[in-house]
């Protein structure tokens, strides 16, 4: 029998978040996505329910707020009538935080979103599954700036999710629980691509953005039973912006 996991997609609703959810639900997944605006959410899961209706639940969630992380598990847990989450993709990420310019408020707004949520996040997954006996999988979305100097709220978000990947992965690995994290590139999402051209064309040296749909790819093969040798690692997908790390970054003060 093909077992069919659970996946909680923490903000499922567009980019790369979105092409994941959709991508386990063609491997036979049944999956929730959060959002904090519940608009997005609801137009995201209508989207997905055309092809997958007994197999898509969305809550809000909002990254921020770490107090209510524990009620809306337990309303996750709620919608897919008790069953077993056996699968955690931590994906929610803003932009923002130039040191040159950022403010206290808007510093804290993206660390709290990008690391701290995911954090905690991760805290209350690592104990359900430990609890449960579930030997699943935690898995971190980075990225490319994890390998740049940060001068950025951002860049240092994603610096410390790499790092946390690390941390986890050594914590929850005795207990069959896998941790690992994708450290995209330019990625053709609505978060970068906000104008209406639709050219791929870019100055990485593949020359392109790389498609959510490849990213996805490879969080199905990561959570797969082909990713279990693959512990604590980051795969890096950059287009080949690992290459020159220290390249496309004003570091002027």
């Amino acid at each position: 029998m093909v077992k069919r996991p659970l996946r909680f997609n923490n903000r499922g609703t567009s980019g790369i978040g979105f092409c994941i959810a959709k991508a386990f639900l063609d491997s036979g997944a049944t999956v929730i996505i959060t959002s904090r605006n519940d608009e997005r959410l609801k137009i995201s899961c209508e989207k997905l329910a055309e092809s997958y209706k007994e197999r898509i639940f969305g809550i809000v969630l909002d990254n921020t707020k770490v107090n209510t992380f524990e009620q809306a598990f337990q309303n996750a847990i709620s919608l897919i009538g008790g069953r077993h989450i056996d699968i955690l993709v931590n994906n929610a990420g803003i932009l923002g935080g130039d040191i040159r310019t950022t403010s206290v408020t808007e510093y804290d707004n993206v660390m709290n979103t990008n690391l701290r949520g995911v954090f905690f996040l991760s805290q209350l997954f690592g104990k359900y599954m430990k609890e449960n006996g579930i030997e699943g999988n935690i898995l971190n979305i980075a990225s490319s700036s994890s390998l740049r100097p940060a001068v950025s709220a951002y860049m240092l978000s994603k610096w410390g999710i790499r790092g946390l990947t690390l941390g986890l992965a050594r914590a929850f690995a005795p207990y069959g629980i896998t941790v690992n994290g994708i450290a995209p590139g330019p990625t053709a999402t609505p978060m970068l691509l906000k104008d209406t051209s639709r050219s791929l064309a870019n100055d990485t040296i593949l020359g392109r953005y790389a498609l959510p749909e490849e990213i996805a790819n490879m969080a199905v093969f990561l959570v797969s039973g082909l990713g279990k040798t693959i512990l604590g690692d980051i795969i890096y997908m950059t287009g080949g912006s690992a290459l020159v790390s220290f390249e496309g970054i004003d570091y002027s003060f």
